[in-house]
């Protein structure tokens, strides 16, 4: 889909003077610039079972007033069709995930600006409703894209557990290849990129480990038992890598290095119980810290 973004941190500047409005009234926007340490730690007390506040979830960057006329332009500019709706679509801000679609109208797309949570209408309620509200699953939104045509949005966000109804990570599980080979989908196989392919297959792997099987073990399942080989590994691919810049090397050994390095990297993040997911939410963190400061910042192994 062709997108063109809607920065809305630069078009929602300090106003003078804010008009009243119903909807967002001396409103304030706190945008949230990163996942923090906070709540990171809520997620993972969630994911082993124990209670957070939903309002924990997001460590908020400083408080934006909203400048409420150009967040009426904002609104304005949205192609509504005739009932009022336009297609939004939740997409995590870290994996790419598609986690939902949903439709909403004017008011669910501004108080989804004003409290960060992705906030859609239901057609069938004839209401809006908050991706969260029950479940707690909440999907913080840190932001919004709209499309080319203006008919569509994408909330980009973190969600805080499982968006579907039925427990699964998304709502996007069911294959169509599968239904055309098999008249049925099966195992809730998730969509997923190429990095998330990977990973889901390394896992497989290492939940394989212990099974009976026939012939030698793959090499991933070697890597997976033999903690010696997997080191060396890596350290060997990226010292190839590094080669290929050192000895000017064709560009295509560097791609071919690089996923060598990349996969057999993603072979001990599975050993230490690391989550792709987990390494590219600390790489989003550092977006807006220098990176002399976040590195001494880290704190010493013990």
């Amino acid at each position: 889909m062709a997108a063109a973004r809607a920065s809305l941190s630069h078009a929602i500047p300090r106003p003078s003077s804010p008009r009243p409005n119903a909807v967002l009234a001396a409103a304030r926007l706190r945008w949230p610039g990163r996942l923090g340490g906070a709540a990171r730690g809520d997620r993972r007390r969630k994911k082993a079972g124990f209670p957070i506040a939903a309002s924990a979830a997001v460590e908020r960057s400083p408080s934006l007033l909203l400048d409420e006329e150009k967040v009426d332009a904002l609104l304005d500019s949205i192609k509504w069709d005739e009932k009022g709706l336009a297609v939004a679509i939740a997409q995590n801000s870290d994996t790419g995930a598609i986690l939902m679609q949903g439709f909403v109208n004017r008011e669910a797309l501004a108080k989804t600006i004003t409290s960060r949570k992705a906030t859609f209408y239901s057609r069938s309620r004839s209401s809006l409703w908050t991706k969260g509200e029950t479940s707690m699953n909440f999907i913080n939104v840190c932001e919004i894209f709209l499309d080319c045509d203006r008919d569509s949005i994408i909330y980009l966000g973190k969600p805080d557990g499982p968006t579907c109804h039925t427990g699964s990570e998304t709502c996007y599980f069911s294959s169509a290849s599968d239904i055309l080979r098999n008249g049925e989908a099966h195992n809730h196989g998730l969509a997923l990129t190429t990095l998330y392919s990977l990973e889901d297959t390394i896992h497989r792997r290492r939940d394989e480990i212990g099974n009976a099987t026939d012939g030698k073990p793959s090499w991933t399942k070697r890597l997976l038992l033999d903690n010696e080989l997997l080191c060396s590994k890596v350290r060997e691919e990226a010292e190839e890598l590094v080669q290929t810049l050192l000895g000017n090397e064709d560009r295509s050994r560097t791609v071919s290095e690089m996923g060598d390095l990349m996969y057999h990297a993603m072979v001990l993040l599975a050993v230490k119980g690391v989550k792709m997911e987990e390494v590219l939410e600390a790489l989003r963190e550092r977006f807006a810290q220098s990176g002399i400061e976040e590195k001494s910042s880290r704190k010493k192994p013990n």
